[in-house]
C-alpha cells in the first residue's frame, strides 16, 4: 500500500485534499480497505484512510435518526442501533466473506459511498434511501454539508442521495445521516424445495403481488444452498426459494397462514423459525452463498422475469452457479474462474433483456482489461464526465476505479 493519510476531522481532510489537488497527487480512498478488489485496479501515490473519523455524533432513538463519522465500523453501527432495538432498514450487504476478510470490517461511510442494500431492499429501498444528510469533501478540498436530520430538507438537486454510489469518485465522506427503523418483533421464511429457475421467480413475483408485506424474497439453486452456514439448511440437498415475513407475532402468523395458502400451488411449504430465519439471511447479507476463490462474481440487476433467461443463455457456454434475490431482480452469478464466459457475453444478453452487469470479483487482470462497471450510454457518459470534473476536476480521488479516463 502507498503513504497511508489518516485525518482526524474535516478540516484535516479538507487540507489533505486541498493539497493533493495542488500537486495533482492520486489518492485511493478507503475506510478499513475490506472493498480493495472491487473495481479497476488504480494508479495511485498515497492512500488516504477515514478510520480515525469514527464514532457517533448523534442518536435518537426517538426520532430514528442517527447521524455517524464515516470511518465509523458497520458492526459498532449495528451494535449501537440493536440494543436501543433498531436497525437500519437497507440491511447492507457486506462483502467481506468473498474476498477472505472478516465480516463486519467495513465502514459506514463506504456503505453509503457504495450504495450497498441487502435482501430488505425489495421492501425497504437502498442504502441511499435511508440517507438524510452527508458532510464531505469534494477533489477541490471543499468541505461541504447537504441534507440534515429530517426527510423533506431538499431543495433543488438532491446531492445527498447523488454521492451514494460513487465509490469515493467525487468526495470522501466525513459524516452520514440516516434514518433507522425498529427491529421486528419476530420473523419467519416461507420456504419451497426443489423448484427451478423459472417456477421460483414465479412463486417469489406471486408473493411480492400479495398483501402480506414480504421482506426478503430469494431463490438458491442446489450448490449455493450446500455453501449456507446452517447445517440443517446446507444438507437440503436440493434447490431453496425463500419467502421472508417480519413484523409484530400475531401479523407474521396471520400473514404465513394466507401466503402458505397462497403458495401451495407450487408444492409443500416449509417454515422456518425465527432462529433459522436470522441464521439464513444473515447468510444472504454475508453473501455466505458463494465460495471463497478466484472464481469471477458477477452482479446482474434486471427484470426478475428475465434472470432465469439470462442465466440459461450463460448456462449454454458454462455451468454457473446463481443465486436470485429481490424477487429475481438481482442475479449474482459465480462463473468457473477458467471459463471464457466475458463481459461481452454477459452485456450481450442483457442488451436486449434490459439491465446492467458489475464484475464484483476477478483477478487484476481481468479487471485491467473489463468494464467492471456497467459501461456507460453516450449522453449519460457526457453527464458523468461532467459532474466528475466538477467535483473532482484533477481526477484525484479513486481515479478511473469506475471507469477509464474517470
Amino acid at each position: 500500500m502507498s503513504e497511508l493519510l489518516l485525518p482526524r476531522d474535516h478540516k484535516d481532510l479538507s487540507d489533505i485534499i486541498t493539497s493533493a489537488s495542488h500537486d495533482k497527487t492520486r489518492l485511493e480512498v478507503i475506510g478499513e480497505n475490506s472493498k480493495q478488489y472491487i473495481g479497476r485496479p488504480m494508479r495511485v501515490d498515497r492512500t488516504l484512510s477515514t478510520r480515525q473519523l469514527s464514532g457517533i455524533n448523534f442518536y435518537s432513538p426517538e426520532e430514528l435518526v442517527i447521524s455517524v463519522r464515516a470511518g465509523t465500523s458497520l458492526s459498532m453501527v449495528e451494535h449501537t442501533l440493536r440494543h436501543e432495538e433498531q436497525q437500519l432498514a437497507f440491511e447492507p450487504i457486506d462483502y467481506g466473506h468473498l474476498f477472505g476478510f472478516k465480516t463486519g470490517q467495513g465502514t459506514i461511510g463506504s456503505v453509503v459511498a457504495c450504495n450497498l442494500s441487502g435482501p430488505r431492499r425489495i421492501r425497504s429501498g437502498a442504502a441511499r434511501d435511508s440517507l438524510l444528510g452527508i458532510h464531505g469533501v469534494n477533489g477541490r478540498g471543499e468541505y461541504f454539508q447537504n441534507g440534515g436530520r429530517v426527510m423533506k430538507n431538499v431543495t433543488g438537486y438532491d446531492l445527498t442521495k447523488g454521492l451514494s454510489g460513487s465509490w469515493g469518485t467525487l468526495c470522501v465522506f466525513s459524516e452520514v445521516i440516516l434514518k433507522v427503523i425498529p427491529r421486528f418483533e419476530t420473523s419467519v421464511t416461507l420456504v419451497l424445495q426443489g423448484l427451478d429457475d423459472r417456477l421460483a421467480i414465479n412463486a417469489l413475483c406471486d408473493a411480492m403481488k400479495s398483501p402480506y408485506e414480504v421482506t426478503g424474497a430469494v431463490h438458491l439453486q442446489k450448490k449455493p444452498v450446500s455453501l449456507l452456514t446452517d447445517p440443517k439448511i446446507s444438507t437440503l440437498g436440493t434447490s431453496l426459494t425463500a419467502i421472508r415475513l417480519e413484523n409484530f407475532e400475531t401479523a407474521v402468523r396471520y400473514r404465513s397462514t394466507k401466503l402458505r395458502t397462497q403458495l401451495s400451488c407450487y408444492g409443500d411449504v416449509l417454515e422456518f423459525g425465527e432462529q433459522q430465519t436470522n441464521n439464513f439471511w444473515q447468510d444472504m447479507q454475508h453473501l455466505k452463498f458463494l465460495t471463497q476463490s478466484r472464481a469471477p462474481v458477477w452482479r446482474v440487476s434486471t427484470a426478475p422475469q428475465n434472470g432465469p433467461i439470462l442465466v440459461a443463455e450463460i448456462e449454454r457456454v458454462v455451468p454457473v452457479s446463481a443465486v436470485y434475490d429481490w424477487s429475481g431482480g438481482l442475479v449474482w452469478l459465480e462463473v468457473p474462474a477458467t471459463s471464457d464466459v466475458s463481459a461481452s457475453d454477459i452485456r450481450r444478453s442483457l442488451a436486449h433483456l434490459g439491465g446492467h452487469a458489475t464484475l464484483i470479483r476477478a483477478d487484476r487482470e481481468v479487471r485491467t482489461r473489463t468494464e467492471v462497471f456497467h459501461p456507460i450510454p453516450g449522453a449519460i457518459g457526457k453527464i458523468t464526465r461532467g459532474i466528475k470534473n466538477s467535483f473532482d476536476p484533477h481526477h484525484i480521488l479513486n481515479p478511473e476505479r469506475m471507469y477509464a479516463g474517470l
